[in-house]
């Protein structure tokens, strides 16, 4: 892949400074318009899949994309943009590159007419997410200084709160307008809620990321570090061998953040891929997809994970505060553990309004883990490296995506019964065990680098 090239710039990523909360919002309103794409996929692929026919067994191996997607692109594109010297600078090119991706997709896939059609166009947009993605971690560890790290992150979580729940709730929002009817459906048996949703999240994402670009510039290369990259050449090999270097100096922090994320991404999965299945199951009492009520299931989907995104946003910056006061590891740990315990209580309730449990529960956990560990990392990681490093912590994320799309299937029909209630609860338990895991990560401060 070909580098972008660029005259040289003064400063340097050493010359980080200390900014202002309104400049740190305005560099990740990026942030909103992906996870507003991501929060469009939680709640609604699922059910996607189920109205073009496919049966719950397949829905794991039919989300492979994400992990997939993930676990080849970020680390590359990570340590591509690491070595990258453009006038645009050396992540934003990736910001929107990957928003185009996104936004045409998003367009696209309620159009889909079969399965495979469907599964096809998922894996072109979670490409474009992840081009996005890592890119914009290293943006914010880029920008800011050590102790703005935690602040800038959980920011992103703000925004990851704030895109997801709008994307969750437009539906429910245009139906309570009146703009569109809650029953009615196009030939491929799609809501015609879900067309809406997605063609406004194609404009939400490259519009927010279009904002983040022109509003923030990145920190300039220093002439000696335009001077390495120029020096430091090797074309793609160079780019796997920074990935593998990476692999053999990763910082002890990062090592025992790898079962943490095992058991809490495996989990993440687990809930949206069965979540509509679930509540249909405990609230509607049907298993039914061409039925009104597992169509209300859906639409219950969209508010219970816009309504943890709405505790995520409102929780974000005040786990910030928190970070600093107890730690990020107590920090982290302790909202695991409200998640996990949240999330086992939700195949026992039968009662919409009791959902408030674990909507708020998940939500704090959530903010925790979108922002709270690149916080942990940020600092025990090289600066000239930060887009690889990053990469690969978002690998952890993946590969236990990508396991769970290959032995879910088993786990769900040989020891769940092939009950969605209780993928569920296995989900929850396994968020427990992520906090569990938190304790073994070293209180001391992450090695440096040189």
């Amino acid at each position: 892949m070909a580098i972008f090239s660029s005259t040289a710039n003064k400063g340097g990523l050493s010359s980080a400074i200390r900014l202002n909360l309104g400049s740190i919002i305005a560099m990740n309103v990026g942030f909103f318009g992906i996870q507003y794409s991501f929060g469009l996929q939680q709640t609604n692929m699922t059910p996607i899949y189920s109205y073009l026919g496919a049966n719950p067994e397949e829905i794991p191996l039919l989300n492979l994309a994400g992990p997939m997607t993930g676990l080849i692109i970020q680390p590359i594109v990570g340590a591509i943009s690491d070595k990258t010297t453009s006038k645009f600078g050396r992540r934003r090119p990736y910001f929107f590159i990957g928003a185009l991706i996104c936004s045409i997709c998003l367009f696209a896939m309620p159009f889909s007419s079969s399965i495979w059609m469907a599964a096809g166009i998922l894996w072109i947009l979670d490409a474009g997410n992840n081009i996005t993605m890592e890119p914009y971690r290293a943006f914010v560890s880029d920008k800011l200084p050590p102790q703005q790290h935690a602040l800038g992150f959980l920011t992103q979580s703000f925004f990851t709160g704030l895109g997801i729940t709008l994307a969750n709730l437009t539906p429910s929002i245009l139906i309570t307008l009146g703009l569109i009817s809650a029953n009615a459906r196009s030939a491929n048996h799609i809501p015609y809620t879900t067309f809406a949703a997605f063609f406004i999240g194609g404009v939400v994402s490259i519009t927010s990321i279009m904002f983040s670009c022109l509003s923030t510039k990145e920190v300039p290369l220093s002439e000696e570090e335009i001077q390495a990259i120029k020096t430091n050449k090797g074309g793609t090999m160079r780019v796997f061998k920074d990935i593998l270097e990476a692999f053999r100096t990763m910082p002890t922090t990062m090592k025992r953040l790898a079962p943490v994320y095992l058991f809490n991404w495996y989990a993440m999965f687990i809930y949206w891929q069965f979540i509509t299945l679930c509540l249909a199951d405990t609230i509607f009492n049907t298993s039914d997809v061409s039925s009104n009520d597992f169509a209300a299931a859906q639409l219950l989907t969209g508010k219970v994970n816009g309504g943890y995104n709405i505790v995520t946003f409102l929780a974000a910056f005040p786990l910030a505060y928190f970070a600093r006061k107890m730690g990020a590891k107590w920090l982290h740990l302790c909202c695991l553990l409200i998640g996990g315990l949240g999330l086992l209580s939700l195949p026992l309730i039968h009662q919409q309004q009791f959902l408030l449990i674990p909507i708020i529960s998940l939500g704090v956990a959530w903010a925790s883990m979108m922002g709270t560990p690149y916080a942990m990392l940020a600092g025990s990681i090289p600066k000239a490296k930060t887009g690889v490093f990053m990469g690969i912590l978002n690998m952890f994320i993946v590969l236990p995506m990508l396991l769970q799309t290959i032995t879910f299937k088993y786990v769900y029909k040989y020891l769940l019964a092939e009950k969605p209630s209780n993928a569920i609860t296995f989900a929850g338990l396994l968020i427990v065990l992520a906090g569990l895991m938190v304790l073994f990560i070293d209180k001391k401060p992450a090695e440096a680098h040189d």
